[in-house]
């Protein structure tokens, strides 16, 4: 396979990688990192490296809609991205001293979860009806437009839980090279009681800030490859923004069904291929 067909089939597997995130809602570095390393056989430290910097891109876009739409909250994102972005530098550093054996297993184990969450029916959070003093002086409460085009208000709880889950959220993206966008939602959703909406939006709008710190550990590291970031960013571009326009034609139930076989294969092999020492 020569430069010109090796760049070719990295895009088309990135585009389908961001074909099914944007589709399940757990963003493209999930299936990307595997996807490079099992598939293609590529340095799963590079492979990160070029995730993230795909990460970065597809968040960015969506990102600006959210806030322009007035479904994130901009101080909530603010509080909680100084606990992500200390956890992902950690994260970051930890993985370019971790042998790649070790990352794979790892991998494989966060794939695992990553089938399971997508593959249950989401529920809506029940929100908070009582306002939490440090949320209160924080001024973290907000609302977001509802669906009969009024304005849904709503309360944050937990602030303290909340900081501190996102420090592991961050830890676990810098050092697989994905959004941990999955964890985000929910410790807003869960913990801190926010509206399903303004988690996953809030999230997003996260997640660039956090893959752009630790991008700069693999960067100089000298694991960010822009041949191989460059396709991979482009193909990830593009399947999300065709995964966003069929998702309200797609069937959700088999879209996770399909994504947690595909993404719980994956998480095995990954498995294996380090316990035997592969990667």
């Amino acid at each position: 396979m020569n430069v010109l067909e090796f760049t070719a089939v990295v895009w088309v597997v990135s585009a389908l990688a961001g074909f099914l995130g944007a589709l399940t809602g757990l963003g493209g570095g999930v299936v990307v990192t595997p996807a490079l390393t099992l598939l293609l056989g590529v340095d799963i430290r590079y492979a990160i490296g070029a995730s993230l910097i795909s990460v970065i891109a597809t968040s960015s876009g969506a990102a600006a809609a959210y806030v322009r739409e007035g479904y994130s909250n901009i101080r909530i994102g603010m509080l909680l991205e100084v606990a992500t972005t200390l956890g992902a530098v950690m994260g970051a550093a930890l993985a370019t001293q971790i042998p790649t054996s070790v990352l794979a297993i790892i991998f494989g184990v966060i794939l695992m979860y990553s089938a399971y969450a997508s593959s249950r029916p989401r529920r809506p959070a029940d929100i908070a009806h009582e306002p939490d003093p440090l949320a209160e002086r924080l001024k973290l409460n907000g609302s977001f437009p509802s669906a009969d085009g009024g304005v849904r208000h709503y309360f944050v709880r937990r602030v303290k839980t909340g900081f501190g889950l996102m420090f592991g959220a961050g830890t676990i993206g810098g050092l697989l090279g994905i959004g941990s966008g999955a964890f985000k939602v929910i410790a807003m959703d869960q913990a801190m009681k926010i509206p399903f909406k303004v988690s996953t939006t809030t999230s997003n709008f996260m997640i660039g800030v956090t893959a752009a710190a630790s991008a700069g550990v693999y960067l100089s590291r000298g694991y960010v490859d822009p041949a191989l970031a460059m396709p991979v960013m482009l193909g990830v571009l593009a399947g999300s923004w065709i995964g966003s326009r069929r998702l309200a034609a797609a069937d959700p139930k088999a879209l996770r069904v399909l994504f947690a076989i595909v993404v719980g294969a994956m998480a095995v092999q990954m498995i294996y291929s380090g316990l035997k020492g592969n990667i």
